[in-house]
C-alpha cells in the first residue's frame, strides 16, 4: 500500500515550498505536486520526497481536434521532467484551466465527436505511458469552481476511460468536486471501482482538511474504500493553513488503510 500523499501547493504556506516538501517527507507523505516547469529538479530531489501526482500538461483540452493536439504535444514536452522526478502520476483534465478557475477557453458540452476525439486522445496518452512507463489520470472538476471544463463529472469521464481500455489511463477521481457536483459519492465510489488511479479528498465548502467542520463524513467514505477493495493512491488536495501538521495527522487518521510503508512504490 503507498502512503498517503500530500499537496504541497496547500500545506503549511508559511514556510519556503522546498521547506513544505521537506516537511511533508519527514511527516511519512508522498508529496502532491501542480505545475512542475518552475520547479528546481535537484532541490527537490535533495528533500527525499516520492512525489505521487503532478499537473501532467500545459494547454489544450481533450475535446476539440486541434487543442487536444496541443494537450498530447504539452504532455511530451513534460515528460522528461517527470522522468527526472521518479514518475509520478500526470494528472490532466478536460481542459487546461486559468488561475482563477475557469478553463482559459470555455468547450460546450460535447458531442458524439468530441467524445470520440477525447477517447482517441486518451489512448494517444496510453502510448505514451507505456513508451515511458508512466501513469495518467483525468481529473473531475466541478462547474462552481472550474466553469469551461468539459467531461467535468466523474460518470462522464468514466464510460470514456472504460473505453480506452489500458491501465496506464485512469480516472482521478476528486471527492470534493464530485460533492459539488451531485454529491452520492458512496454510490460514485462503488461505480468508479476498478478505474481509478487516484483518489483526491478535501471538504465543502471550504475545501478544508477532512474530519474538521466540513459536510462530508469522510470516516465513512474511508470505510467504504476499504470495504470496496480500493488500493490506489489517496491524495490530500485540501487547504491546511499555518502548521498543518494536526490537519495532517487528522487526514491519516482519518485513512489509516491507505497508509502504507513509505517507499512501498510510487
Amino acid at each position: 500500500m503507498k502512503p498517503l500523499a500530500v499537496n504541497a501547493e496547500m500545506s503549511f504556506p508559511q514556510l519556503d515550498f522546498y521547506d513544505r516538501v521537506r516537511v511533508i517527507t519527514e511527516l511519512g507523505f508522498r508529496v502532491g505536486l501542480w505545475g512542475i516547469d518552475h520547479l528546481d529538479i535537484g532541490k527537490l530531489a535533495s528533500t527525499n520526497a516520492v512525489v505521487s501526482m503532478c499537473d501532467g500538461f500545459g494547454s489544450g483540452n481533450l475535446i476539440e481536434r486541434e487543442a487536444s493536439q496541443a494537450l498530447v504535444a504539452s504532455v511530451e514536452e513534460l515528460i522528461p521532467r517527470v522522468l527526472d522526478l521518479g514518475r509520478p502520476i500526470m494528472n490532466i483534465h478536460g481542459a487546461k484551466l486559468s488561475s482563477d478557475g475557469p478553463a482559459i477557453h470555455a468547450v460546450n458540452a460535447p458531442g458524439p465527436d468530441g467524445i470520440r476525439n477525447a477517447r482517441d486522445t486518451l489512448r494517444r496518452l496510453a502510448d505514451l505511458g507505456e513508451r515511458h512507463n508512466i501513469n495518467f489520470t483525468v481529473e473531475n472538476l466541478n462547474q462552481l469552481d472550474h466553469p469551461g471544463v468539459p467531461l467535468n463529472r466523474a460518470l462522464d469521464l468514466l464510460p470514456v476511460i472504460q473505453d480506452v481500455g489500458s491501465p496506464r489511463v485512469l480516472l482521478n477521481l476528486d471527492l470534493y468536486h464530485a460533492q459539488k457536483d451531485g454529491g452520492n459519492l458512496a454510490a460514485l465510489l462503488a461505480a468508479c471501482f476498478g478505474s481509478v488511479g487516484e483518489i483526491q479528498v478535501a471538504d465543502v465548502p471550504l475545501r478544508n482538511v477532512p474530519g474538521a467542520d466540513g459536510e462530508i463524513n469522510y470516516h465513512y467514505l474511508a470505510g467504504e474504500m476499504a470495504r470496496l477493495g480500493y488500493t490506489c493512491s489517496v491524495g490530500l488536495e485540501a487547504w491546511a493553513p499555518g502548521d498543518s501538521r494536526s490537519d495532517l495527522e487528522r487526514f491519516k487518521a482519518i485513512f489509516h488503510h491507505f497508509h502504507g510503508a513509505m517507499g512501498a512504490g510510487k
